[in-house]
């Protein structure tokens, strides 16, 4: 019976093959036939031995890993005992020879990650890539923009997405930069010294790393340092939040009473189980709820690297539940995120009507310039406006009709100056320059 959502809710499948328990068997595997390999490299082990142990570890099934783990409760040596159990003649004996159980399991978790990573950056790009589009489709889209919640001078809704789209550009740069930190294995033995090894522990580190196509530790105990992990947590905690910020924001333009966005809505979707009528913002909020969850993973790593001398458990089952949590949450939030964003709906009449809203006083900005351009103080200038702007607030008059009637603005601006300068279609600065700017920039070959 399925528990948890990720099992039948969120997740991709291939995100969670990555972290199932074949995939992970797979891979300690994978790293045991690595070591294999560069010990016979090295004439610590037999050629034969070797050749022996990579053959039989596709022989081996987890049902039987679970069993010898049920009996002796040592998951690392339950693989060992199963692989041995499939080497012909003595190969067997030399299965895990000069390793500690982190030297395989904390490796493997770097392939499981190399995988992780690997789809992770797939879907940041395709998120980019429909960033740039709506960007670039839509800078010319005069619309309010807003502080603190009220309508300030105008923007464009191609400013926005340039924005959004410039800092998943930031998050796709910052995943290329730490990928050197986080992909890397060990073979440094029971507390780092590569002891077991003898004199050739670097070099056996160094081949083992190279067969499995990552990098190696510089130095280690027994364990690969938690920063690196806790540096990838951290990667998905700031990514999801971007997509929060995203989410909230299309969220709150598709309340009714703004109304200028809307997520997708199918022909038969039901937005209410007792309002007809409803068409809820449900993916931005999914969206918004667990990004909640990866910043919550975010602690817990942190935790995971201060453990007791050379190391203790206590890392080991939090990370179970962090690192496919973390990954997969993630995976499915960028996947709705790219959805959310592709299949927007947009409202122009309702953009220009609350552009129109405040009845031309978010255009001040614009006519305190000019005033100021013109000879009047800049403080003067604002004085003056604001002291406008509050009776047009009060009366309910156009702001541009109380500016004519204003003997101290008609100094300096005629009728034509101030019909000019509340339209706001002329008050959007470089927006439409900058949004070209990024999308030239961001923009993938």
């Amino acid at each position: 019976m399925a528990i948890h959502p990720i099992e039948y809710r969120y997740g991709t499948d291939e995100m969670k093959h990555v972290w199932s328990e074949a995939n992970r068997l797979e891979k300690v595997m994978k790293v045991e036939a690595a070591l294999a390999r560069a010990e016979a490299d090295t004439g610590l082990i037999p050629r034969e031995a070797a050749e022996i142990i990579e053959k039989s570890i596709s022989a081996v099934e987890i049902k039987r890993v679970n069993e010898i783990e049920d009996e002796i409760h040592h998951d690392m040596m339950a693989v060992v005992i199963a692989i041995s159990e499939k080497c012909t003649g003595d190969a067997g004996k030399w299965v895990h020879f000069g390793a500690t159980s982190n030297d395989m399991l904390d490796t493997a978790t770097a392939l499981q990650f190399k995988e992780a990573v690997a789809i992770l950056e797939e879907k940041m790009h395709r998120l980019l890539e429909v960033l740039l589009v709506q960007a670039n489709d839509h800078k010319h889209l005069v619309c309010a923009g807003r502080t603190h919640g009220q309508i300030g001078v105008p923007t464009t809704y191609g400013l926005r997405f340039a924005i959004w789209a410039s800092e998943v550009g930031r998050h796709i740069e910052r995943l290329e930069q730490l990928k050197p930190r986080l992909l890397v294995g060990q073979m440094t033995g029971a507390v780092g010294t590569q002891a077991a090894f003898g004199k050739d522990g670097i070099e056996i580190q160094k081949r083992s790393m190279e067969y499995l196509g990552i990098g190696s530790v510089d130095v280690s105990n027994q364990i690969i340092q938690r920063d690196r992990h806790a540096e990838f947590v951290m990667w998905m905690a700031n990514t999801v939040t971007t997509l929060d910020k995203i989410g909230t924001e299309i969220r709150s333009l598709q309340r009714s009473e703004i109304a200028e966005v809307e997520e997708s809505f199918r022909k038969k979707q039901v937005g209410s189980s007792t309002m007809p009528h409803k068409r809820n913002p449900i993916k931005s909020e999914q969206i918004c709820g667990l990004a909640r969850i990866v910043r919550a993973m975010v602690e817990p790593e942190l935790l995971n690297n201060t453990l007791w001398d050379e190391r203790d458990l206590t890392n080991s089952s939090c990370e179970r539940v962090v690192f496919p949590e973390a990954c997969i949450l993630t995976d499915h939030i960028i996947k709705l995120g790219i959805g959310v964003i592709e299949n927007l709906r947009f409202y122009p009449e309702n953009i220009r009507r609350n552009l129109d809203l405040l009845k031309g006083l978010n255009m001040g900005e614009a006519v305190m310039i000019e005033l100021a351009k013109r000879g009047v103080g800049r403080q003067e200038a604002h004085e003056l406006v604001r002291s406008s702007a509050m009776e047009s607030h009060e009366s309910g008059k156009h702001f541009k009709d109380v500016l004519l009637a204003n003997p101290d603005v008609a100094k300096y601006l005629n009728e034509n100056d101030i019909i000019n300068l509340v339209d706001p279609d002329r008050y959007i600065g470089t927006a439409v320059e900058q949004v070209e700017a990024v999308v030239e920039k961001l923009k993938r070959n």
